[in-house]
């Protein structure tokens, strides 16, 4: 009889090996490649206009605040209504949820196309887009989960945010020199063409489903699912523990907010300022491309819980070198390492679904993702102005420092609240 490890039983009592789901299973699901595709669609269009309108801004003003403000206003419109928006992704189809604010987006962005637009427009115009990416966003996060099954969904989110990721590569690193070349406003009537395009592969991939929540007469008011919401996320340690990591990225994605103050420093000639811009914000999607498929391929489902605080941390620490004012080739490195870390929202994306009853999903990921619009954009603006009296480097070196103590702190909260999940993963792989 052949020999056994000490402390492992034999045959039926081992544990068996978790089962990872594979790519290839995923994208053979129909509803999956159309939620896929439409939204690589419309990221690649934004992340166009973001270089677009900073480039724009900085030209006119050559202010880093003015800068980081109009780039901040792509982030801060859910603290305004983002909460009470997401709810409607449980009081209707989300299907039709997110064919309505795809239609709307494109109108919206075919008006800030119109050369002569004045700034206050620009900017009102780009407040309501933003605005209405929390139903969508709520609707797409909440309809995944009845798509994608167990280790599906990890595998389907890791393609879902290395697309993503791409098409901030792409939109960034190509933006500055597509610019150059077309100018602003047909970048943002590309823009426009993108939702457009989101919305017919929305109308013939997904098929329509009913609301989660049934009957006019009984649907709780828009502010009673808020209050729900937020108690149910907030009121949870896990999931609150889970929520306060996805804001981390307050941190981290301070420095997309300023490369082009950032690029300035490094540029030797000012015609190269929007190239090394886009080259800077590219850094860190690529960096978050290769983690994510690292990190999904190559990590067991219960794995990726255990090491989600390190990567936390990981994602932060690099930052904290640019105090030193690298070259270029340096920064681009240090911000692509810091991206390989950010893959840890994968596993806190993956465990919240897990934490959360599946007619509240819609809800719970507007909160969820309307803060972390909002940290963001909180972060940037205050990034931009303190850039402008202390240094583009500074304000990143103080941001990943800050990022870093935050993470640390959330991974020994992680520590305990983590066991009830992992053993959620382990019964589902081996079910």
């Amino acid at each position: 009889m052949a020999a056994t490890r000490p402390g492992r039983l034999p045959g039926r009592h081992r544990r068996p090996a978790e089962r990872q789901a594979t790519y290839g299973e995923v994208i053979a699901i129909g509803e999956f490649r159309a939620l896929w595709l439409a939204q690589g669609l419309s990221l690649l269009g934004d992340q166009l206009s973001r270089v677009a309108l900073s480039v724009l801004v900085f030209e006119r003003t050559e202010s880093s605040l003015a800068t980081a403000s109009v780039y901040a206003l792509t982030y801060l419109p859910p603290i305004v209504g983002g909460p009470l928006l997401a709810g409607l992704a449980d009081r209707y189809a989300r299907r039709h949820i997110m064919i309505v604010c795809d239609l709307l987006r494109a109108v919206m962005v075919a008006l800030m196309a119109i050369p002569g637009t004045s700034f206050p427009s620009l900017c009102a115009l780009v407040f309501c887009v933003v605005l209405l990416s929390a139903p969508f966003s709520a609707a797409r996060a909440a309809l995944l989960p009845e798509l994608l099954e167990g280790d599906r969904y990890v595998a389907g989110s890791a393609l879902q945010n290395m697309t993503n990721q791409g098409a901030q590569m792409l939109g960034f690193a190509v933006g500055g020199a597509l610019i150059m070349g077309m100018g602003p406003y047909r970048a943002l009537a590309l823009d426009a063409s993108t939702f457009l395009a989101s919305a017919l592969i929305l109308v013939s991939g997904v098929r329509r489903r009913s609301a989660p929540i049934q009957g006019d007469t009984n649907r709780p008011s828009m502010w009673t699912m808020t209050r729900a919401g937020a108690k149910l996320v907030f009121g949870d340690p896990r999931l609150r523990t889970l929520v306060l990591f996805a804001w981390l990225c307050g941190f981290y994605v301070l420095p997309e907010g300023i490369a082009t103050p950032y690029a300035a420093v490094l540029a030797k000639d000012p015609g190269q300022i929007s190239f090394i811009a886009g080259l800077l914000m590219g850094a860190m999607p690529t960096g978050t491309v290769v983690g994510a498929f690292l990190f999904s391929r190559y990590v067991t489902p219960s794995r990726r819980l255990h090491v989600m605080g390190w990567m936390a941390m990981l994602t932060c620490a690099p930052l904290v070198l640019c105090a030193m004012r690298p070259p270029l080739p340096a920064v681009l490195v240090l911000w692509f390492v810091s991206g390989v870390g950010g893959a840890y929202q994968l596993a806190a994306n993956a465990a919240f679904v897990q934490c959360v009853p599946a007619e509240r999903r819609g809800q719970a990921f507007g909160l969820v993702q309307s803060g972390l619009l909002a940290a963001q954009g909180v972060g940037i603006l205050i990034g931009g102005a303190a850039a402008v009296k202390l240094g583009p480097e500074a304000v990143v070196a103080l941001a990943g420092a800050a990022g870093f103590v935050v993470a640390a702190a959330l991974a020994l909260f992680w520590i305990e609240a983590r066991k009830k999940i992992i053993e959620k993963v382990r019964t589902g792989a081996t079910t």
